[in-house]
């Protein structure tokens, strides 16, 4: 696919948001986004998580699944190779925040089973992304995870301690910014969209 890889990075980062647009991801960014301390660290390890296996995984299928022809076992393999990543991450984030560690518990080993880091690995391969646009590909979406997971935790910041009714203080608010973040996002597809 001919698609330019800086077009390709803004593209991941606000038209076709992978959180926002693809609705992948949503667990630890409902769960987490309560503290802008944790959604920060977790939008940097899933920023570096999505983007080092995005291109590790473009190795793996390029010169290990398609010539031994194991197509079948590629989520598989996909999976191994995150983990794999995750795992070193973890371990990196114990040494030097330990603080962080403990603040995102159970989340940071369940990046390896985030919806949209296999997403984005699927949508590099099944678009036939090339080494440079999966490695931007990967960054932008990424990066846009990040995005909309540090302005959901300032927005519910600010909205705790607004007036609301009880029915909808929490998850209902919760839903409905997600929703309108969603739609100001879509905002932006006159621009440009990945397919």
């Amino acid at each position: 696919m001919k698609i330019d890889p800086i077009t390709l990075l803004f593209a991941s980062i606000f038209t076709s948001n992978i959180l926002l647009a693809n609705f992948l991801g949503m667990c630890s960014y409902i769960s987490i986004s309560k503290d802008l301390k944790s959604s920060n660290g977790l939008g940097m390890a899933v920023t570096f998580v999505m983007t080092i296996t995005t291109v590790a995984n473009w190795f793996v299928y390029r010169y290990i699944i398609i010539p031994l022809k194991i197509e079948y076992l590629r989520y598989i393999i996909f999976i191994v190779v995150i983990a794999a990543v995750v795992q070193i991450l973890e371990m990196i984030i114990d040494r030097i925040s330990p603080s962080l560690y403990i603040t995102l518990g159970i989340f940071l080993p369940l990046i390896t089973v985030n919806c949209a880091i296999l997403g984005v690995t699927l949508f590099m391969q099944l678009r036939d992304y090339s080494l440079v646009q999966s490695l931007f590909y990967g960054l932008g979406s990424g990066l846009g995870w990040w995005l909309a997971i540090v302005l959901l935790a300032a927005i519910r910041k600010k909205i705790d301690n607004a007036p609301a009714p009880a029915g909808l203080k929490g998850t209902g608010l919760t839903f409905i910014t997600i929703g309108i973040m969603a739609m100001a996002f879509i905002g932006f597809s006159g621009m440009i969209r990945v397919q």
